[in-house]
């Protein structure tokens, strides 16, 4: 799929619960090693079937390479959705390879004032197709209302 832009800083802040202990006194910038890390792990917790995953960061550049093998291109463009929605990605760079290769998706950046349904009337004409955008996007979406500016969303054809 190439590059994606992404805006950093205002994606979803990337902490697992067993990483939450007392805050030190100046918080310290993960390196680009423990960034890598926590979006692999962001991968694999949300389930994404991908094999042979490689996450890797450049932090002077914000970029985030992924390699690895889906069986379809929604696998594909959910795994770019959630590594570029992290509050620490400018750009992904998807080098992903899928087995069964298919049209891609739409991509939607939420703005302020946005909910499924207006994204849904904007792309099909209907509020009550707010619903096929959700499940386009779970398991990244926990619910319909669980959107933020800034957000990129897949839009189904």
């Amino acid at each position: 799929m190439g590059l994606f832009d992404f805006v950093k800083g205002i994606g979803k802040k990337n902490t697992a619960p067993a990483e939450q202990q007392a805050a030190p006194a100046t918080p310290a910038e993960p390196s680009a090693q423990e960034i890598a890390n926590k979006l692999l792990g962001h991968i694999k917790a949300l389930g994404l079937p991908v094999t042979g995953l490689s996450v890797s960061y450049n932090g002077t550049t914000d970029l985030a390479t992924i390699k690895g093998q889906v069986q379809s291109q929604a696998d594909r463009e959910k795994i770019v959705l959630a590594v570029g929605n992290i509050d620490h990605v400018a750009q992904v760079d998807d080098q992903m390879t899928v087995a069964t290769p298919a049209p891609e998706s739409k991509f939607y950046t939420v703005k302020s004032g946005d909910t499924l349904s207006k994204i849904s009337k904007e792309f099909y004409g209907d509020v009550n197709q707010y619903n096929r955008i959700f499940e386009a996007n779970r398991p990244l979406l926990k619910n319909a209302d669980d959107i933020f500016p800034g957000q990129v969303l897949r839009i189904p054809a």
